[in-house]
């Protein structure tokens, strides 16, 4: 519920556990959002995230600047940089993340 401040619930569905990726990773799942949910607003230090659009249409906010992605789509929000992400779609978004940790 409210992940990281936003709205509704987030469904995630983890593809490999940390313990399955040699530590080189904190996470490589499958989110879910349905209309109107989000992932507030924060920020990755010492660590990267992608995510990579399968379905639905997001609004993504990083450091400040806001677009559209639709499914094929992908951001990456490096360390040190912050983001949040919103459904602003009819259907289902569904999303990859994987966030790298920094060596």
């Amino acid at each position: 519920e409210q992940m990281r401040g936003g709205k509704g619930t987030v469904e995630i569905t983890h593809i490999l556990k940390q313990d399955e990726i040699n530590g080189n990773a904190r996470l490589v799942a499958k989110i879910s959002l349905n209309p109107g949910c989000s992932i507030g607003w924060h920020e990755h230090v010492n660590e990267e995230e992608i995510y990579y659009i399968l379905k639905g249409k997001a609004l993504i906010d990083e450091n400040g600047e806001k677009h559209e992605l639709n499914p094929g789509d992908a951001s990456l929000t490096k360390g040190g940089e912050s983001h949040s992400i919103e459904n602003i779609g009819d259907e289902v978004l569904e999303f990859v993340a994987v966030i790298l940790l920094y060596a």
